[in-house]
């Protein structure tokens, strides 16, 4: 709030407790409203039910009747692990059952991990053959990308780089589209893609209706709001704070040459141990997975030199379980999204703490409960 005050900002700010509709502070305050409330219909409730959903989240809650009914651009605060994919894809797929494969929605994520989920997310929000779901991401092939754009698609799920990539190319049209969502605003500024998605928006249709998902809320994601969404609205959860919740926070004061075997004994005294382990360097990654490795645990390493077939391999054999233990570096873990982290082990310290809190922060999500040592 300091930071859009400093700016001058006179934008709306919208927070559970300022909500005027009634139904949605009783989301916000008991969490007693329900998804029929938000005004989605009998085809996407059924979706819901079959996913599992029982009560929408705050940002659900704030962000779902406002696209299903509004016009305005918005910025919502929400941190992964908040439900914020269906906050934006629900409403967007009940909008476009009936379109006829015109590109109508495109969703920009900073990693080509945080696009292959997104687009499974939303299929798995669809009833019925449409609307059609793509994903573009770069180390993948452009012949089965152009097929899926062919065939006709309704949303395009993808990176900056691919999806300029295919505006260059002539094989995706975004001047027709309803609909432009940045998400995880934030990580694509850190990860330099400013430039890429401000060419994306010279080609998008000006009159789309601009989304923006960002944990936090930095001046740059202000300045991208101020240049190309005209007037917006804003709306986070009520308390959001820079720290994740429900995360149990050890430190253990060690030797370098005392965390191998410090690490070790963490796993073995922990229920069923299911995390990550960060490091600085990929020569650290390396030697850490090879230690786990040669002790008989699951474990793999992640990070820039590996292969993106491998590294596909890698991730598909951790969300099943059967590696249990990633040892990654900040940029290989880059928009990994899995649910169900017990720990979170920073093998070495970050230097700042927002990468800190973003690192804790791939456990004790959905109110599930972690543990970050």
């Amino acid at each position: 709030m300091k930071e859009l005050e400093n700016n001058s900002m006179d934008d709306e700010i919208v927070s559970i407790e300022s909500q005027t509709e009634e139904k949605t502070e009783a989301a916000a305050e008991d969490a007693e409203i329900s998804f029929e409330d938000l005004g989605l219909d009998e085809q996407t409730l059924a979706a819901i039910e079959k996913k599992g959903f029982k009560v929408p989240s705050p940002i659900q809650a704030l962000a779902i009747p406002r696209l299903l009914s509004g016009e305005s651009n918005m910025i919502a605060r929400a941190r992964t692990g908040t439900g914020k994919t269906a906050a934006f894809g629900l409403p967007i797929i009940q909008k476009l059952r009936n379109e006829n494969g015109t590109v109508k929605a495109l969703i920009l994520e900073p990693t080509r991990e945080l696009a292959m989920q997104t687009c499974t997310e939303m299929q798995s929000f669809t009833e019925g053959k449409s609307p059609r779901t793509c994903v573009l991401y770069g180390g993948a092939s452009y012949s089965t990308q152009i097929k899926d754009l062919r065939r006709g698609t309704e949303i395009v799920v993808g990176t900056p780089g691919r999806i300029q990539d295919h505006l260059e190319r002539g094989t995706l049209d975004i001047s027709k589209i309803d609909y432009f969502i940045l998400d995880e605003g934030d990580e694509m500024l850190d990860m330099g893609f400013v430039d890429d998605i401000e060419h994306i928006f010279e080609q998008a249709n000006p009159d789309a209706r601009i989304l923006l998902f960002s944990a936090t809320m930095p001046d740059e994601i202000l300045k991208i709001a101020q240049k190309f969404m005209g007037d917006y609205e804003i709306v986070e959860e009520e308390g959001v704070i820079d720290e994740p919740l429900l995360i149990d926070q050890k430190f253990w004061i060690l030797r370098e040459s005392e965390k191998p075997d410090a690490l070790v004994r963490l796993i073995d005294i922990s229920d069923d141990f299911y995390g990550v382990v960060f490091t600085q360097t990929k020569s650290d990654a390396d030697y850490v997975s090879r230690i786990l490795d040669e002790k008989g645990y699951e474990a793999a390493a992640l990070h820039g030199d590996i292969a993106q077939s491998q590294r596909e391999k890698i991730l598909a054999r951790f969300r099943s379980r059967k590696t249990k233990i990633l040892v990654a570096t900040d940029v290989a873990a880059r928009g990994i999204d899995i649910s169900g982290l017990t720990h979170v082990v920073n093998y070495s310290l970050p230097f700042d703490g927002a990468t800190y809190v973003h690192r804790i922060g791939r456990t004790g999500r959905a109110g599930s409960a972690g543990v970050a040592v």
